[in-house]
């Protein structure tokens, strides 16, 4: 039954990921004023998979838990949420509407990780770093939409 948990968790985390492939940044996101901070083009991939497979580590260990209910419905609204900022930022070039999504998503993303370290703390400790992810791109998505007020939809 875990492992059945895990790939549910991890295909959800797949089809967010997939959001990727069908809203490219492309041209639009290259030629947009980024901070000297902005990770590498290449950093993304790596640290999302990393986070996903945690990610779903920590989900599936809070479905095997006693009280599961909490964290996991957190956990699907932050699955949501994530999948709905690519298209939101990429695909609509919406940059402020994009601040609104990561937001709403960092505020779940706290709310995750203490329900998650009051429930299985290895769980909670899994969520830590994608917590931490979610507050630089929180602010790398400030910071280009601040830059490019004049670009934005």
């Amino acid at each position: 039954m875990t492992a059945f948990y895990f790939f549910v968790f991890l295909a959800a985390c797949g089809a967010a990921a997939a959001t990727g492939s069908v809203f490219l940044p492309g041209a639009w996101y290259q030629s947009l004023k980024k901070p000297s901070w902005t990770p590498p083009k290449k950093a993304f991939p790596i640290v999302w998979t990393t986070l996903y497979v945690a990610s779903a580590i920590a989900a599936t260990r809070i479905a095997i838990s006693d009280n599961p209910g909490p964290g996991l419905a957190l956990w699907s609204l932050q699955i949501a949420l994530n999948t709905l900022w690519t298209p939101v930022f990429f695909g609509a070039k919406r940059m402020g509407m994009g601040m609104i999504v990561i937001a709403l998503l960092w505020l779940v993303m706290a709310a995750i990780t203490v329900v998650f370290l009051q429930t299985d703390l290895i769980a909670g400790l899994l969520m830590i770093p994608y917590f931490a992810w979610i507050g630089l791109a929180g602010a790398l998505n400030w910071r280009i939409w601040r830059a490019n007020r004049n670009r934005n939809k």
